[in-house]
């Protein structure tokens, strides 16, 4: 195994609160009230810690992470140590001056997540009306404040047809950048399956209307595209491969490799308010789990793709292949891979049924 080097960024999770209803949100289906979250010393002491581990770059989501009224001191807490802020949010909590405040405070970046690019879209999606108005004002505080922003464009069966004018809507915010990924199934979205997944020739329409415009604007709009793995021939790293080079914290604590890890049986994690953060990122046993390429079986273990993609998702290959040390079924190498295209074809051509919405204390 190679050796462990400092990771380059964290996901900090700041609170499961959100005014939004999401389908698809990456969030657990048991989410996090209020009175568990970290308070504002513990990730002041996180983020001194992350400094020190080498860390470059911390992404501030939830949830909704403008909920907390502390976001501006954890900002200038980062930006005192030189640690590149991202600010990831619905849009949809700010008051009219808060991103002059965080701007002021040192924020380097934002994304806004528009669940539609028509409005109609938007607050179906999110199950709140008036949403999509509010993630526009967003926006635009942003660019007049002076912050780059990208817009993020969580892409399924209800809008996939809507990604020209995706395009447009960031053009027209004056974005940097715009982020067309499909959505990945895990939390509520893997809930929500049936109901987002789109169909092959819907994906591949978009996929080339994507390239065709991100050609076109070349130098004017960055736009990064992010496939459905249902659809893949290959996986993709998890967030660069398990716990290599970033983690994530949840609200109350919690160092995980990703999202949806604490889906795997048997994980055991340790909490950045209570053990230094250095020690887990060296020793955390979760951490080290899938960390690599020691623990794969074959085919991934003697195959050319095991250092670019490590495995793919442990997650999925727990919930479609029933061991997370399997070959995610995202592969075509995968015994499994079959199912995985089964399942999307099937979904697809199905009515889609109503959403599971997504909420704190939501029976499930």
């Amino acid at each position: 195994m190679t050796a462990l080097g400092p990771p380059i960024g964290m996901l900090a999770e700041l609170t499961h609160r959100c005014p939004l209803q999401c389908p698809y949100c990456s969030n657990p289906l048991d989410l996090l009230k209020a009175d568990r979250e970290l308070k504002t010393d513990q990730w002041l002491s996180i983020f001194e810690q992350a400094a020190d581990l080498g860390i470059l770059q911390v992404h501030l989501s939830g949830g909704e992470p403008m909920l907390r009224p502390d976001l501006p001191q954890l900002i200038s807490a980062l930006a005192t140590r030189g640690i590149y802020s991202n600010l990831i949010t619905a849009g949809a909590s700010g008051k009219p001056d808060a991103m002059a405040r965080l701007a002021e405070a040192g924020l380097d970046h934002v994304q806004v997540s528009f669940q539609g690019a028509l409005a109609e879209t938007t607050d179906l999606i999110a199950n709140m009306k008036g949403a999509h108005g509010k993630k526009l004002e967003t926006a635009r505080a942003a660019t007049s404040a002076g912050l780059p922003v990208t817009v993020n464009a969580p892409i399924h069966r209800r809008n996939i047809g809507e990604v020209a004018a995706f395009i447009a809507l960031a053009l027209d915010l004056g974005a940097e950048r715009l982020e067309v990924a499909n959505v990945q199934y895990y939390g509520w979205a893997y809930l929500n399956r049936p109901a987002l997944m789109p169909g092959r020739d819907e994906v591949l329409r978009m996929a080339d209307l994507v390239e065709r415009e991100r050609e076109r604007l070349r130098g004017v709009l960055a736009i990064d595209f992010v496939a459905p793995d249902y659809y893949a021939r290959y996986p993709k790293a998890c967030m660069g491969g398990w716990a290599r080079d970033a983690f994530m914290i949840t609200p109350s604590g919690a160092v995980m490799p990703c999202h949806a890890a604490a889906s795997i049986p048997g994980l055991a994690f340790d909490n950045a308010a209570t053990r230094p953060l250095a020690e887990i990122w060296e020793h955390s046993s979760a951490l080290q789990a899938y960390r690599g390429t020691d623990w794969m079986k074959e085919p991934c273990r003697t195959c050319d793709r095991r250092e670019i993609d490590f495995g793919g998702c442990r997650c999925q290959a727990m919930v479609i292949a029933g061991e997370a040390a399997a070959t995610d079924p995202a592969c075509s190498k995968s015994p499994h891979h079959g199912r995985m295209v089964e399942l999307a074809t099937t979904e697809a051509s199905a009515q889609s049924p109503d959403y599971i919405y997504r909420r704190i204390g939501a029976a499930v």
